[in-house]
């Protein structure tokens, strides 16, 4: 009898947990990023005036720079965490909060369909300049069909690293693990590239934010792909062509889905990278997009069905473990 509160508490903790999960999901849906004062920025603006201090050509001072900034980051998340945890009010709350904070997917989708109606006016300038918000690529040599591209590459690969990976680690560790996973990624964005400066200061966050999305990749491949051969054949054949380990999966099934082909040559400050070709369709078009918006909402949603059911399934191993196995019956 004595493990009962304790199990009980558990089992009250993963609930509140879930429930700020979809009530975050539900804020950004309706909400999207906050207008000013984003805790994001603010986290970006923290790190490049350490990144001042901290900087130097080597690993060492890289991993560094990143284990004092995740580490801060998810011990912050963690203090608070454990403060509110005896309240599910409050806990939900609070998850919910760092769930909608966390989370980019209305931005996101509202990015590309500004996009979209750009070129619908055929205003290639205006195409260019808003897709410059979304990807780091350049864009003054970019036609129609490469903004196209670039946007619905950028749609899918964000709504891995901005949608399906937070809530996954939300699922597994909560509000920190959403934390830590957000702080791994915009570090990832700020010094994870390949040039002069960051080829040796960057890696360890570049590897890191590879690890911590392999997972996600692959269920938003997983659910991007639904019951397309095409998309499920372009994901296993074309994808590994592709630079990034998690960046392809998701973009191949987004081609084969859509029936589509994105990837190829992409110039970053002057340099050419070849992202291989993913998909075996037609070249990516304006109309593309709005299709792309839906798909990524759908991929959104089916994560935050398996985020729930991941949180209902731990709830319920909880019970399992913590509740005793009843006495042996007495007939009589």
């Amino acid at each position: 009898m004595g493990t009962r509160p304790v199990g009980g508490a558990v089992r009250r903790t993963r609930a509140a947990r879930g429930l700020g999960l979809a009530l975050g999901y539900g804020l950004d849906r309706w909400l999207g990023d906050p207008r000013r004062g984003h805790p994001v920025a603010a986290y970006g603006r923290a790190a490049a005036a350490l990144e001042r201090r901290t900087y130097a050509d080597s690993v060492a001072a890289g991993a560094g720079h990143v284990g004092l900034l995740v580490g801060s980051a998810w011990l912050g998340a963690t203090v608070v965490d454990r403060a509110v945890r005896r309240s599910p009010v409050a806990l939900t709350a609070w998850t919910a909060l760092v769930t909608w904070t966390v989370l980019g997917g209305r931005s996101l989708e509202r990015e590309a369909s500004a996009v979209a109606r750009h070129l619908e006016r055929d205003d290639l300038a205006a195409a260019r300049e808003q897709v410059s918000h979304i990807v780091s690529r350049d864009p003054a040599a970019l036609d129609a069909a490469g903004v196209t591209r670039a946007a619905i590459e950028s749609l899918a690969e964000n709504t891995s690293d901005a949608v399906v990976a937070p809530l996954v680690w939300g699922a597994v560790a909560g509000a920190p693990g959403m934390v830590a996973h957000r702080a791994i990624n915009t570090l990832d964005a700020m010094i994870g590239y390949r040039n002069e400066r960051y080829e040796r200061y960057g890696k360890v966050a570049a590897r890191l934010d590879d690890v911590v999305n392999w997972l996600p990749a692959r269920l938003g491949a997983t659910l991007a792909a639904g019951r397309s051969a095409a998309a499920r054949r372009a994901v296993r054949e074309d994808s590994a062509a592709h630079p990034s380990p998690n960046g392809g999966r998701i973009e191949a099934a987004f081609a084969g889905s859509l029936g589509i082909r994105l990837g190829g040559a992409n110039a970053y400050g002057g340099k050419v990278e070849d992202r291989g070709v993913l998909g075996d369709g037609r070249p990516a078009q304006p109309r593309d997009m709005a299709r792309a918006v839906r798909l990524a909402r759908r991929v959104q949603r089916g994560t935050l069905a398996v985020a729930l059911a991941a949180v209902g399934s731990l709830a319920a191993l909880d019970r399992v473990r913590t509740d005793p196995a009843p006495g042996p019956r007495h007939h009589g």
